[in-house]
């Protein structure tokens, strides 16, 4: 039998050094091949035009055509996997990140640079990987390229009760920052309950992603911190590296349990919040590859919760959702532009 084709690369940054840093690592592995770099933004439109690879990696600071726009202009008129790849772990490039993410992109990783050297031989390893898993996935055009992104100031109505429910809990991995906006953004500042939140992301990427969410919604978005209290309206997010678990109102920072792949689990999140909030709270597993969070959203249905699971055509990645939806675990499952307001309907009733 035929040896499968290799995934095909182009490599979008404007520093020579990145790409051929870059170049190197893919080229480590025969089952991929850089088949282009491109310089600058506009270049990498062209070249992804020209080529059709299977998969892009693209730098966001970048002179005459920032990697933002690239990814609007490649979602919009030849979607392509695109793999962030972001000196910037802080600050607005890393806000940029995040838009990109908005914009079609897949996922962020951190860039390999020569001062890693000493590490290169992982940051590699997860490159490759990323590239792997990425480059498999089906996307769908982002017409934000030809006509603008929507209205950013949507008003929303308070929620004047819980409704019984005292919190909401979400695991999310690939393609979830952008899902994460979706169900975010349109919840009111009144918003009554506590939100936590188990997001898989490269690690040093929470404070980024925590921002540009803070920045976007009405209600406060904080990365949690081992005991803290949780309050009403504001969403908290699990460290990289650390599972968190909900105890009551207070939350608990624990070490990675024994054969589990994704850190932070949303299984134990969501275990946690069956545990000790018993049927009060809701449950929501959005895009994500694998199958974390499936057997943690079951048990809070177990316990009398509603739970929400994202919908296959509106998911990056359909692994996560479809995994609690065989398992039993989703008593709905919903476009992620309407689970929000699902939420406000349950909190409201």
């Amino acid at each position: 039998m035929a040896a499968p084709a290799p995934i095909r690369v182009v490599i979008v940054d404007d520093s020579l050094v990145a790409r051929e840093m870059l170049a190197q690592i893919l080229a480590t592995d025969p089952a991929i091949e850089v088949v282009g770099q491109a310089v600058d933004g506009q270049d990498g439109v062209d070249t992804v035009a020209r080529l059709r690879p299977d998969l892009v990696t693209m730098d966001i600071h970048m002179p005459r055509m920032d990697g933002l726009e690239a990814t609007e202009r490649i979602m919009a008129y030849t979607p392509t996997p695109i793999l962030v790849v972001s000196s910037s772990v802080h600050g607005e490039g890393m806000g940029r990140a995040f838009d990109a993410l908005s914009a079609g992109a897949l996922e962020v990783i951190k860039k390999p640079e020569p001062r890693d050297w000493a590490d290169l031989e992982r940051i590699g390893r997860e490159v490759i990987r990323k590239v792997k898993i990425l480059a498999r996935v089906k996307v769908i055009t982002h017409i934000r390229g030809k006509r603008g992104a929507p209205d950013p100031h949507q008003k929303v109505p308070a929620v004047p009760t819980s409704g019984g429910h005292t919190i909401v809990a979400i695991g999310s991995s690939t393609g979830g920052p952008s899902a994460l906006m979706s169900v975010l953004k349109p919840l009111p500042r009144t918003f009554p309950l506590p939100i936590v939140i188990a997001q898989h992301i490269a690690d040093g990427f929470i404070p980024g992603l925590v921002n540009w969410l803070d920045g976007s919604c009405t209600v406060s978005v904080k990365a949690a911190e081992d005991g803290m209290t949780i309050q009403p309206g504001v969403a908290y997010f699990a460290p990289t590296g650390r599972n968190l678990k909900v105890d009551g109102s207070r939350l608990v920072f624990s070490a990675p349990e024994k054969g589990q792949l994704y850190i932070p689990s949303a299984d134990t999140l969501l275990s946690s919040v069956a545990r000790t909030h018993h049927g009060r709270g809701i449950g929501v597993l959005l895009t994500g590859m694998g199958a974390d969070g499936a057997s943690g959203l079951k048990a809070m249905r177990v316990a009398g919760s509603p739970t929400i699971a994202q919908d296959e055509e509106t998911s990056t990645v359909f692994g996560m959702p479809r995994a609690a939806i065989e398992l039993g675990a989703a008593s709905s499952v919903l476009p992620v532009q309407d689970i929000a307001a699902e939420i406000l309907r349950m909190v409201g009733r």
